[in-house]
């Protein structure tokens, strides 16, 4: 599903915020990315999702060479890979459940089909209630609900999360880590970045550790 053959990211500067990478995840699994502020975790996810391009190397996504898919196709690979903030990234000028329908009015889906749509993704994450109101009345948690509500709106097969329980306490950070288990089930391709590794260390999940923008440890090998 996602695919990294030695891949290095080079900015403007020289500074290298990724380099030679290679690892392979495969459909329905759900990794984690670890490693100190600095070591490459947002540029890896950015890279997934378009928002960067590599410097040399491959990346492919469900089969795809992203760097043989054009400016005016991203959009389209951005439909198949839901990404999740840790500052949300939500409009407050814009209803609940308009922020989580913002990717289908984009993608041109007809009226009841969003609203069908935006209302399980809402109920899934436990906001069916507050789709009226505005983020900025929401607690911390919620609002990270709403992000991770309209990341996955489309059904998209790959999710992306950097650092998505950051700025949570341990048990709301525990309820996200839920949730993600909850569409790594059926079938969902996830891919987060945190710190938190108490949090982490006991799900038995494949991890992957970045330090110095170099991949320096995959766990795949010693899990069953």
């Amino acid at each position: 599903m996602i695919h990294f053959e030695n891949v290095t990211k080079r900015y403007p500067g020289g500074h290298e915020g990724l380099s030679n990478a290679s690892f392979h995840i495969t459909p329905g699994e759900m990794v984690f990315l670890t490693g100190h502020s600095g070591a490459g975790k947002s540029t890896l996810l950015r890279l997934i999702g378009l928002l960067e391009r590599c410097t040399r190397g491959q990346v492919r996504v469900g089969g795809r060479n992203l760097a043989k898919i054009k400016r005016s196709q991203i959009p389209y690979h951005r439909r198949k890979v839901g990404m999740i903030f840790q500052d949300h990234r939500l409009l407050n000028d814009r209803t609940v459940f308009d922020n989580v329908a913002m990717p289908l009015v984009v993608a041109g889906l007809r009226h009841q089909e969003i609203s069908r749509r935006v209302r399980a993704s809402l109920d899934k994450v436990g906001l069916l209630n507050r789709e009226r109101v505005y983020p900025i009345t929401l607690s911390g948690g919620e609002q990270q609900r709403v992000g991770i509500a309209r990341a996955v709106v489309s059904k998209p097969p790959v999710v992306l999360a950097d650092e998505p329980t950051g700025n949570l306490d341990p048990a709301l950070s525990q309820e996200i880590m839920d949730l993600f288990l909850q569409f790594n089930q059926v079938g969902v391709t996830l891919l987060i970045a945190t710190h938190d590794l108490d949090l982490i260390s006991n799900m038995g999940r494949r991890i992957l550790t970045l330090g110095q923008s170099r991949l320096l440890r995959d766990t795949a090998a010693s899990l069953p």
